[in-house]
């Protein structure tokens, strides 16, 4: 067994890998303790020519070919092949900030613990220059070791649910049967619900692991009939910790309270994004029927919408697009 696996799909990326693979051999790890599988998911740019010359610098390398069957399964597929001890899973469009990962990998070898949760910088390709030559203070680095369950709380955010900032402990994955869910794109969500629900002891720090990279072609941000219908998966899946139990009531309540936030904000988009009325009928009858038991009762704006929702979503949207002005549905 070597310390770390460091999972890397590739999919149309040409102009961002060869910098990701750069931040991975800036690290300072010895190639012989960890190892780097790249999925080739079937991309049809130059991403895998533009990084050929890297790869073959280093013997730790594992390539995988594939037809695109998306990044779940380029995930799953490279995980079955693993032997580090933990698991990275990078997202090839990213970069990992110098120095960070061998601070990271120490700490999770001592401590054993099933997730270490590192920090991250958002950024935006018109500041990489900037980013780049940012000094981060790495040295004045904070740790907390939290259960699962606990760290399930403040993760609970569109981005700390991302699980590119944490290290994996790969005997965790496997016995807990955790795997992300193939083919669709909100995979993150779940996985990390899982993830956080099943764990013992996880650390939690502010060193900063990752340079997050916003680009206008990421998945996230294109509101497609398919990127709806994988969120709709994501949400039913995650839903089922309100059935679960093992929370704590307050835990509940803040739970019950983020996928409020999240469905409100998927409304309203689907509201304001879909063109077609019809289409937006056909949107909310399917997240009713991923979704039979989905009820919020925290006051009566969310009795109302639950109420609308499940009797006359036409009514729900005419009234949603009135919210404004009416100041009924409040998501704080």
């Amino acid at each position: 067994m070597i310390d770390l696996s460091i999972i890397v799909p590739i999919y149309k990326v040409e102009k961002y890998v060869r910098a990701c693979f750069e931040s991975i051999f800036q690290q300072g790890l010895s190639d012989d303790r960890y190892e780097i599988i790249v999925v080739n998911d079937g991309t049809p740019d130059r991403s895998m020519e533009v990084v050929a010359d890297l790869l073959e610098q280093h013997n730790n390398i594992t390539i995988i070919n594939q037809e695109n069957q998306g990044l779940s399964v380029a995930r799953n597929v490279a995980f079955d092949r693993a032997i580090g001890e933990y698991i990275l899973f990078l997202d090839s469009d990213d970069l990992l900030v110098k120095g960070c990962l061998p601070i990271l990998l120490e700490k999770a070898i001592e401590t054993k613990a099933d997730m270490v949760v590192a920090d991250f910088i958002p950024f935006k390709d018109s500041e990489i220059s900037v980013i780049q030559q940012q000094p981060f203070n790495q040295e004045s680095v904070t740790w907390e070791e939290k259960t699962g369950r606990e760290l399930f709380m403040s993760e609970l955010s569109y981005g700390r649910l991302c699980v590119w900032h944490r290290l994996h402990r790969r005997e965790f994955l496997i016995e807990k049967h955790i795997r992300f869910i193939p083919g669709i794109l909100s995979e993150d969500m779940p996985f990390s619900h899982e993830c956080l629900y099943q764990a013992g002891k996880c650390l939690k720090t502010n060193l900063v692991l990752n340079l997050y990279r916003k680009w206008e072609g990421a998945s996230t941000s294109n509101f497609t009939r398919k990127y709806i219908s994988d969120w709709i998966i994501a949400f039913s899946k995650s839903w089922v910790y309100d059935k679960i139990g093992g929370l704590t009531p307050q835990q509940h309540r803040m739970y019950k309270h983020w996928m409020w936030i999240r469905f409100n904000d998927f409304i309203n988009r689907v509201i304001l994004e879909i063109p077609s009325f019809s289409e937006k009928l056909g949107i909310i009858d399917e997240f009713a029927k991923a979704n039979p038991s989905f009820y919020f009762s925290k006051d009566r704006s969310q009795r109302i919408v639950t109420f609308l929702f499940k009797v006359s979503p036409r009514l729900l949207m005419t009234v949603w697009t009135l919210r404004k002005k009416m100041r009924i549905f409040q998501t704080s």
